[in-house]
This record gives C-alpha cells, sequence and structure tokens, in this order.
C-alpha cells in the first residue's frame, strides 16, 4: 500500500503530514540542544566544585597533605574532574551526531519536500489550464450551436413568407448553411478538447499524482528512520563514555579503600615527634633532719615541689597538653637528671651537720631550681607575660629534636640537589668552550668566562652551606646521606677538574678529537631542552589524536608522563622516540615517581 494509491485524494493531508514530521525533527533537534546545555553546565559545575576543594599549589606541601586521607580526597576530587570531562564528552557528541546532523539532514528534507510539491503543483496548474480550454470550447460550442439553430428556423421562416423575394430566401439559408458549419467545427473542437482534457486527467490522476505522493512517502519514511536513529544515538552516546565513566566511580571506591587510618596515626607521630624524653620523677628530699621545728615555720617553708615554687601559675596546666607548644631555646637541657636518691632515715651529710641552712638552700639550689628553669624554658610563651614567639633560627635549633634533624636533613637534600644543578651546567658550559676553541667559528670562548666564573662561586658557596648543615646535622645526633654529584672548575687552559665531595680533584683528560664535536653539541643542548619525566601511564583505550597537539595512543601503549592534568582533562606524554602531546587523563591510568 501506498499514498499515490491510497491517498490519492488526500493532497492536503500529505502536505500537513509532512510538515509534521519536519516540526517534529526540529522540536527533537531543540530538545538535544538543551540537553546538551545542562551537561555542559554541570561538567561545568563538577568542575568548579573540584577546583574550589583541590588544593592550592603552594599547599601541597603540607603536612596534613602526606595523610591518606588527605590523597584519597584528591584522588576523589580528581575523579570527579575526570568524570566533568566525561559530561563534556558526552554533550560534545550528542551536538555533533544528533543536533548538527539532523539540522543538516532538516534542510535537506525541506528542500526535497519544496520540490514534490512544486512539481505537484505544476501538474495541478496544467490539469486546471486544459480544463479551462475544455470549458471554453464548450461553451463557444453550445453558444455556435444555438445561432445556427437559430439561423436555421430564420432561413425556414423566410422560406415560407409569400412576401420575401427569392432573394431573401437564398440569403437566409447561406446564413443558416454558414452558422451551422461553425457549430460543427466548434463541436469537432469540443470534442478534442475534451479528449486532451480526459488524457492528462488521467495521467494526473494515474501517473503524476501518484508518482510524487510516493515520493512524499519514501521522503517521510527516511525522515523517520533518521529520526529514529537519532533517538538510539541519544542513548548510545551516553553508553559509549559509560565504561570511562565507571572507572572514575572505581577510582572513587579504591579511594575509599585506600585510606589506612594506622598509617595516618604513624604520619602524625612522625610529623610531630619531638624526641624529649619524658620528665623522671621529682625525688622526695628531707630537709627537716638536724633543723628545729621552730625553723620549719620560719619564712623559708618547706618546698613541696617545682609547682608550688611556681606562685601564680601553678594553676596552669602542665605544658606537654597546652593548644600551643610553641618551643624556645635555650642553654639548659629539657629535664635535669635527678639526684641519686638518698635513703629516707639514713645518716646526714657531713656538710648537713655543720651548716643545716646553707645546705637546704643549696640543695634547693642544685634540684628544684633547675627543673623550674627547664619548665619555664619549654613553656616561655605561657609562662612570660611578653608571650613572646620563639626565634626562627638558620640551624632550626627552634625545634624539637626530631623535628630538627628532619628539617636539617631535607634542607641538605635541597642544597645537594641544587648543587648537583649547578655542577650539571659546569659540565655543559665546559663543553661548549672545549667547542668554541675548537670552531671558533660558532662562538667565541671568552664570552663563557663570566657564566663559568659565576657557575663556580655558587658552587663553592653551596659548598659552604652544605658543609655547613652537616654539621648541624651531626651535632643534632642525625646522618648527612645526601646526593652524589660531581662538579667541574676551570683552569687557564680551558680544561676542567673533577671535584669529589670532599674536596679531591683529579685531572681529567680532554676529549677525543676523533669524536664527532658537533653531534655531542647538539645532544647536550637537546638533552637539556627535554623535560623529565615524572612518572608514566597505561593506555586503557584507544585514542586518534587527531587534534592539533595531541597525539595517539593504543590501548595497552605505556607513556611517560611529562606534565601533570592542569584541570583541563589532558596530560602531556612523551613516547620513547621522543614524540609529545596530550591525550586525556580519564583514558590511562598514571603512576607517578615517588
Amino acid at each position: 500500500m501506498d499514498w499515490g494509491t491510497e491517498l490519492w485524494d488526500q493532497y492536503d493531508i500529505i502536505e500537513r503530514h509532512t510538515q509534521s514530521g519536519l516540526e517534529l525533527v526540529e522540536k527533537y533537534v531543540k530538545f538535544v540542544k538543551e540537553r546538551t546545555e545542562i551537561e555542559q553546565n554541570y561538567a561545568k559545575q563538577l568542575r568548579n566544585l573540584s577546583k574550589k576543594y583541590n588544593l592550592k599549589r603552594g599547599s601541597k606541601d603540607e603536612p596534613d597533605c602526606r595523610f591518606s586521607s588527605y590523597q584519597s580526597f584528591l584522588e576523589v576530587l580528581n575523579e570527579m574532574n575526570d568524570y566533568a570531562g566525561q559530561r563534556e564528552l558526552i554533550a560534545e557528541n550528542m551536538m555533533m551526531n544528533i543536533c548538527i546532523e539532523l539540522t543538516k539532514y532538516l534542510q535537506d528534507l525541506k528542500q526535497e519536500r519544496k520540490t514534490y510539491l512544486s512539481e505537484a503543483k505544476k501538474a495541478q496548474q496544467s490539469l486546471e489550464s486544459t480544463y479551462k480550454q475544455l470549458d471554453s470550447s464548450k461553451k463557444r460550442f453550445e453558444r455556435e450551436w444555438r445561432e445556427a439553430e437559430r439561423a436555421a428556423q430564420n432561413a425556414e421562416k423566410t422560406d415560407q413568407d409569400i412576401n420575401a423575394t427569392k432573394a431573401d430566401v437564398e440569403k437566409a439559408k447561406q446564413q443558416a448553411h454558414m452558422r451551422a458549419h461553425v457549430a460543427e467545427e466548434c463541436k469537432n473542437d469540443y470534442a478534442a478538447q475534451l479528449q486532451k482534457f480526459n488524457k492528462e486527467q488521467n495521467t494526473f490522476y494515474f501517473n503524476d499524482m501518484p508518482l510524487i505522493f510516493n515520493k512524499l512517502q519514501d521522503m517521510d519514511e527516511k525522515r523517520v528512520r533518521k529520526l529514529a536513529q537519532g533517538y538510539s544515538l541519544f542513548s548510545d552516546t551516553e553508553k559509549h563514555v559509560m565504561p570511562i565513566i565507571g572507572k572514575c566511580l572505581e577510582g572513587i571506591t579504591k579511594a575509599g579503600t585506600n585510606v589506612n587510618e594506622r598509617n595516618d596515626s604513624m604520619a602524625v607521630i612522625e610529623q610531630n615527634k619531638s624526641g624529649f624524653e619524658r620528665p623522671g620523677d621529682l625525688e622526695f628530699e628531707d630537709y627537716s633532719q638536724g633543723i628545729n621545728r621552730a625553723s620549719s615555720d620560719s619564712s623559708l617553708g618547706t618546698p613541696k615541689g617545682p609547682m608550688d615554687l611556681l606562685g601564680k601559675n601553678r594553676s596552669k596546666n602542665f605544658w606537654l597538653f597546652s593548644k600551643k607548644s610553641k618551643l624556645s631555646p635555650s642553654t639548659h637541657p629539657p629535664f635535669s637528671t635527678p639526684p641519686a636518691p638518698s635513703p629516707a632515715n639514713g645518716p646526714p651529710s657531713p656538710k648537713f651537720g655543720r651548716d643545716p641552712l646553707s645546705y637546704c638552700l643549696k640543695e634547693i639550689n642544685k634540684t628544684v631550681k633547675p627543673r623550674i628553669s627547664s619548665f619555664r624554658t619549654l613553656r616561655r610563651s605561657k609562662f612570660t607575660p611578653e608571650r613572646t614567639t620563639p626565634t626562627v633560627t638558620e640551624d632550626f635549633a627552634h625545634l624539637p629534636p626530631e623535628q630538627r634533624r628532619k628539617r636539617l636533613q631535607q634542607k641538605l637534600e635541597e642544597i645537594a640537589k641544587e648543587l648537583q644543578k649547578e655542577v650539571d651546567q659546569s659540565e655543559a658550559l665546559g663543553k661548549m668552550k672545549d667547542v668554541y676553541e675548537k670552531n671558533p667559528q660558532m662562538g667565541d670562548p671568552a664570552s663563557l668566562a663570566s657564566q663559568i666564573s659565576q657557575t663556580s662561586q655558587n658552587i663553592e658557596r653551596l659548598r659552604g652551606e652544605l658543609n655547613k648543615y652537616e654539621t648541624w646535622l651531626a651535632e643534632a645526633g642525625g646522618r648527612g646521606d645526601t646526593l652524589r654529584y660531581r662538579s667541574h672548575t676551570f683552569n687557564n687552559n680551558g680544561a676542567h677538574d673533577v671535584y669529589s665531595p670532599d674536596g679531591a680533584h683529579s685531572d681529567e683528560s680532554t676529549p677525543d678529537a676523533s669524536q664527532a664535536i658537533y653531534a655531542e653539541f647538539d645532544d647536550d643542548f637537546e638533552e637539556e631542552e627535554l623535560t623529565a619525566p615524572i612518572g608514566k601511564c597505561t593506555a586503557m583505550y584507544n585514542f586518534p589524536g587527531a587534534s592539533e597537539g595531541t597525539i595517539s595512543m593504543q590501548e595497552g601503549e605505556v607513556l611517560a608522563v611529562v606534565e601533570e592534568d592542569k584541570g583541563d582533562g589532558w596530560t602531556r606524554v612523551r613516547r620513547n622516540n621522543g614524540d609529545e602531546g596530550y591525550i586525556p587523563t580519564s583514558y590511562v591510568a598514571i603512576t607517578l615517581n615517588k
């Protein structure tokens, strides 16, 4: 069944139906556009939310960031950022595969429909024109036939009139004959026009219009099929990224399982351990032996302990449990070693027998006051009215022993890295100077003198700082395991000496003249231009890398990570052959170097 056969007389219905179908396509395109806007706004809000709660670049070195709970939270934020990227990908694919495609197809459908309706209108106008000619021929034939009848009646009447002359009769007959001839011609013309119209009408209703209606039917069915594909793409577009979204959600779940409360507790200990020993028990010191009862009631009194001698500060909490535990440097040890105990009822000291009062005062000064001094030293910020803050010193002496050792070790590593960098630069300058001396056309060796001198000064300065911090670390009871390095200085002849960390040096032979100087020169600087990888990644999906700045990859391929994701969903990587480019972060599993 087709429209040309069954709906041959429903031109207006077919016209309205096809127009309604085009309007449905337009409505669906508008619906998908609004859906993409929702996805884009959703992704934007997710990215802003992730950025809002993500740590700033400067705060990534804070102590709290070492805890697994904080690291897992950062992983959750990163996974949410990748999830937002997938929502953006859904919006982009819907816009490209549905909205843009259907919009182009809709324009073609409108043009095709317009062509078919124009053909139908021309066929209808042609049939109407033929009908008008038929009607005109019919009316003329009717008019001429009546005139012929009147002329025949007039001729017959004239022939029967006795008063009419022979000429009048002859004239009336000729007039009737002429009218009859004209009427016969009109009759033949009418018959021809009628035959022509019937033929065209048959062609119109059995050939032309059915063909046009069938074309419109095919066009409408193609529209329906295309619209059905758009409905399917609406779902398939999201299904396509569901595996990656699932990976993001699995990453969030994994971040939750990676939290280790025991390790976090150990990290708190590692970060905040002071290294101080716990205070020992205060000993009972009996000063009453050999002293009269009257003396005990005097203004001296018997000290009951260091906290009694602190006066008005004795009501305050012990320093270990206060909220602020800043330590100030002191020349006294944290706690004085308690004196050796003596029997409670044992014999008194000979000195005590000679001068009981002076002995008591001396013992108080020896035992109680050092403890009071110790407490005041460790709790100076609370016990003194000025509430002074500890002075930060270069050797970190203001820190507890354990924290001081860690900070000194960290400072040593930083200096060693900086020193290694200066040594590498010194080596590069030495090679450049050798190349310039052997190939003067490439540059003037004297132009490097200032850079070489500055680099040598930096090396000497860093060596001094390294030795200074190693000495402080040794005093703090630590071990200075710094990075090994080689430093180069230059003599007057342009040769460079190799220094070991302990200061000894040995002459290094000049490069072999047979080596490819230009190749060595280029290779050295190419190596300096390349960024050191910060990790590696494994591709979980294929990526074509068709856009500018991107790089293609195959599933399972291992690449070096050069630059982390800056929050835009892209990571910079490098192949072994040196090719670099960006890839979607959510397409790979990244492992950064420790």
